[in-house]
């Protein structure tokens, strides 16, 4: 017996709920697979959503008609924007939510959505023909045909969790890993890898003594990531900051030994940038504390996630741990912390839709590629999900370079660079991070979105209203003339600003950094601006005029670049002058373009002329 779809998406974490979401709403008959229908979208690791570099690919999934955003902004119970005191580029919002709730929230979404059918059920195998998948086989024998498939596992493919000596094999603690598929992979010739990430235990609230710690509230007036929300959610909850402390390091240090990770138990590789509390006592010795940040998981849980203190030890110095930190002398740990080892995909293997250059119609998303984050995941899920279906429709690729997006940046860094540890999303990976920034994501991408039929027409009309009063406002600032004057001077100085000794207009008043919108009130000619989105555009396009046209005018060699397209066919093999190592590199990754070609790793100029100079032999001898 046997039922048939359009798209498959194996794994409903955080990037199959957004590639499921996106092929359904796009027309497409879609089957999603969990093998728990209870833990969809689960947040496995951190309750938060967004954060430095994370809150742009948030931002940008919601602008292309993704989930992700809408869901959390329903589901936060703290809002803090980062790196507030600092330039727009690298402001990035963070918010913390109801674990739960935000499971259940997303869950309802999949349920609701038309096109959209799921199944609780563990994906054994592929079938294919010819090089090509046309279905999956469960663990009961149940076969699945279908004409494209995206696999979303996560850290569940061959995952063993480590607790001290214990291992074991689990997706996540409590929940099965996935093993045929696993298999099935590598003996496709998948060249396949090892990862390692973990989290740190859950403790219980009520045996906290926060009276002494340092408490930090929500923001008191939090913008939200959806173009759509029209209000957050009005209950609040407050992290807390402690720090391990002498006693800490002591018992890491006199029982690194019992670490799995430093025993070489644990093959996988984990990230630098986030180390676990063994790797940060035993690399930075002279360090007397590392920060510890408790964060509630939820308004109707006593669970509290301690950010910082994860490890794969024993249970019993786990509790030791934990004690020796001020506040948690007297904690109880719900959850313990462990490490998790998981395959992955060399995302090399893949083209820039996701899609694998091994087995046709077969995709890759999130934590499979090498990746790390909830929103890195999302990103990629609804890349595939739309380019699974634009294939199915026989419409070009939904492609984006580095100056149109965040994800794009990561997905080129991925399928180009390939990955060596997990990959984390940081602003200094984006070039043109000044023209993408959180709060123009609608902007740059809601077009697109709306073009693809996964953004409603009313919210871009909105958007286009938005941007008339942008444009509106931006040149009633030019045409406002100020003159020199003992209340404009005075006004200027009560502001730390110089005064001005000829006339000048409200855009150049506006420009200088010290001098927000709001300031300018009173001004002869100023007009208010009730619109918090446009009164910000207005401000960030009059303050960053000349560092922003640099920046696009710096994009138009990347654009010319990506026009220059390689055939897919191309052979490396006949191009003179290639080093053998290039030619395996070029034929690995089969770059799309020749901007693709000079961001893979060792490229020469001279490689990218002899390749030029060839395409344009074969264009002669093909006329």
């Amino acid at each position: 017996m046997s039922d048939n779809y359009d798209i498959l998406v194996i794994g409903g974490g955080h990037a199959g709920c957004e590639a499921a979401l996106a092929s359904a709403r796009m027309g497409a008959k879609t089957l999603l697979f969990n093998i728990n229908l209870d833990s969809i979208a689960l947040m496995s690791c951190n309750p938060a959503i967004g954060g430095l570099a994370k809150s742009q690919l948030v931002k940008e999934i919601d602008a292309l008609g993704g989930e992700m955003g809408k869901v959390t902004d329903k589901t936060a119970v703290h809002f803090r924007l980062l790196n507030a005191s600092k330039g727009p580029a690298v402001q990035s919002t963070r918010m913390q939510c109801d674990k739960q709730l935000y499971r259940l929230t997303m869950k309802a979404t999949v349920e609701n959505q038309q096109n959209l059918h799921i199944r609780q059920a563990m994906v054994e195998s592929l079938i294919i023909e010819d090089g090509r998948v046309i279905g999956a086989l469960d663990s009961s024998g149940f076969l699945y045909g279908a004409k494209k498939i995206i696999i979303t596992t996560g850290t569940f493919l061959n995952g063993l969790v480590h607790i001290g000596t214990s291992q074991t094999p689990s997706g996540r603690a409590g929940e099965l890993a996935s093993v045929g598929l696993a298999n099935q992979l590598k003996q496709l010739g998948f060249d396949v890898g090892r990862m390692k990430t973990g989290t740190p235990p859950r403790l219980r609230a009520s045996s906290i003594d926060f009276s002494g710690l340092e408490r930090q509230d929500s923001d008191a007036q939090p913008a939200p990531f959806s173009f759509t929300t029209k209000a957050l959610r009005t209950e609040r909850l407050p992290s807390y900051f402690t720090g391990t402390s002498a006693e800490t390091h002591r018992v890491i240090r006199d029982n690194i030994q019992h670490s799995p990770l430093y025993s070489g138990v644990i093959k996988g590789v984990g990230a630098r940038y986030c180390p676990s509390l063994e790797d940060k006592v035993m690399r930075f010795g002279e360090r007397q504390s590392h920060p510890v940040v408790l964060e509630h998981e939820g308004i109707d849980t006593q669970e509290i996630y301690a950010k910082g203190l994860g490890n794969s030890l024993p249970l019993e110095l786990q509790y030791q741990i934990v004690h020796s930190v001020k506040g948690l002398e007297q904690a109880e740990i719900m959850r313990p912390a462990y490490a998790i080892e998981y395959d992955f995909v060399q995302p090399s293997q893949l083209k820039i839709t996701l899609e694998t250059k091994l087995i046709s119609g077969l995709y890759l998303a999130g934590q499979i590629n090498g990746t790390s984050g909830y929103e890195e995941a999302a990103a990629q899920g609804l890349w595939a999900g739309i380019n699974a279906v634009r294939s199915l429709q026989g419409a070009p690729p939904f492609i984006l370079d580095r100056s149109e997006a965040y994800m794009a940046v990561m997905i080129d860094d991925l399928v180009t660079r390939g990955v060596d540890e997990p990959y984390r999303m940081f602003t200094s990976r984006a070039e043109y991070r000044l023209i993408l920034r959180e709060d123009n994501a609608v902007i740059r991408l809601m077009g697109k979105g709306c073009e693809l039929g996964l953004v409603d027409q009313a919210h871009y009309l909105d958007l286009q209203d938005k941007m008339n009063h942008i444009t509106q406002g931006i040149a009633h600032l030019k045409s406002v003339s100020v003159k020199p004057s003992p209340e404009i001077n005075a006004k200027l100085t009560a502001l730390a600003s110089p005064p001005i000794t000829q006339a000048t207009n409200l855009y150049g008043l506006l420009k200088r950094h010290e001098i927000a919108y709001d300031d300018l009130a009173g001004v002869p000619g100023w007009e208010a601006q009730s619109d918090p989105f446009v009164k910000k555009q207005i401000e960030i396009e009059t303050k960053y005029e000349g560092y922003i046209k640099r920046q696009f005018e710096a994009t138009k060699k990347l654009k010319d670049q990506e026009k220059k397209k390689i055939p897919p066919d191309f052979d490396y093999s006949q191009v003179p002058g290639l080093s053998n190592e290039l030619r395996i590199k070029l034929t690995r990754v089969a770059p799309a373009t020749i901007g693709q070609m000079e961001r893979i790793p060792g490229m020469t100029e001279g490689a990218i002329s002899a390749v030029l100079i060839m395409m344009k032999k074969q264009e002669l001898t093909t006329k």
